[in-house]
């Protein structure tokens, strides 16, 4: 391999602190006349040595690794990670990873970097290996936004508690779910409005509740103007959760297969009617604030 700046992490979510670490790499490698590289690792090392703890994931790997690309890193070497890499000691990953494999001149981490067995090694320690094996250690300071420290730990709390708003902020992209659109149970084009409803396999989903949404068909690329429930219907007796989503332009052409939601802004909780006709009216009540929103914040959301 070329020699090359490194920076490593789990990377879940590439919020706006993976997104510095990447532009401090970036310009440490052209400063340099290095190659610039991402490590990440999969599975989510605790998922291997603390499974019981193993976090939920707000990225699958492939999403993951388009988001690093968007970010300005070509090259993304995935690790995987298992038994053997968990047992190795902080010196034998830099001897066998950093310096074998990845020929790392200089090494960009944060300051809560910890890596080897036991997560044994932090940035004293990286640093101390890098005087002894010829690279370059540079440590990164934590980054917030809106008073919040930005972590993969609090997009999830955030996503979690509906507050997608601030979410958004942390990611710089709103949060979105993907996956197949499937059939419903047919009440919402007889009683109510006709939906999109999604089956996803992500881990984070939004709490129960309406949010302002973007749609976007991944096999055109049509995108939509939207609203998004998530919840158990309770009007209609629901019992399973569905992500029911009411798009606010015309469909025109086939009905989506595949779909991406982004999630912009929580509108209200997930309450039960007393009739179709009143939860219909509180829906058109939802698609008026959202198109205001919409009308407001035109071009908040950049087009991908």
């Amino acid at each position: 391999m070329q020699k090359s700046a490194v920076t490593i992490g789990n990377f879940d979510g590439v919020h706006v602190a993976h997104r510095e670490l990447f532009r401090c790499v970036i310009e440490a490698a052209r400063e340099n006349g290095l190659r610039p590289l991402v490590l990440t690792f999969d599975p989510h090392p605790a998922s291997v040595v603390k499974p019981d703890k193993a976090p939920r994931l707000l990225t699958t790997m492939e999403e993951r690794r388009a988001l690093i690309r968007e970010a300005g890193i070509e090259d993304v070497v995935v690790l995987p990670f298992a038994a053997e890499i968990a047992r190795l000691s902080p010196q034998e990953f830099v001897e066998r990873v950093l310096i074998e494999r990845l020929q790392a001149r200089i090494v960009v981490v944060g300051d809560n970097f910890h890596f080897g067995h036991r997560q044994s090694g932090d940035t004293k320690t990286l640093t101390e290996l890098g005087q002894r094996f010829g690279f370059e250690t540079r440590i990164v300071g934590a980054v917030k936004r809106r008073g919040h420290m930005v972590s993969s730990s609090s997009v999830r709390r955030l996503v979690e508690a509906g507050n997608v708003a601030l979410a958004a902020r942390l990611l710089e992209r709103p949060y979105s779910l993907t996956g197949d659109v499937v059939p419903g149970e047919g009440v919402g084009s007889k009683q109510t409005v006709p939906t999109l409803n999604l089956q996803t396999r992500a881990e984070v989903l939004p709490a129960r509740g309406v949010y302002i949404t973007r749609t976007r068909d991944l096999d055109d690329g049509r995108r939509w103007n939207s609203i998004t429930n998530v919840g158990y219907r309770p009007t209609f007796d629901g019992h399973t959760l569905s992500i029911e989503t009411f798009l606010l332009q015309p469909l025109k052409g086939p009905s989506p297969k595949h779909i991406q939601v982004e999630f912009c802004r929580r509108v209200r909780d997930e309450r039960k009617f007393d009739s179709p006709e009143e939860l219909k009216a509180q829906i058109l009540r939802d698609v008026g604030r959202a198109q205001a929103f919409f009308r407001r914040l035109a071009g908040w959301i950049p087009a991908r």
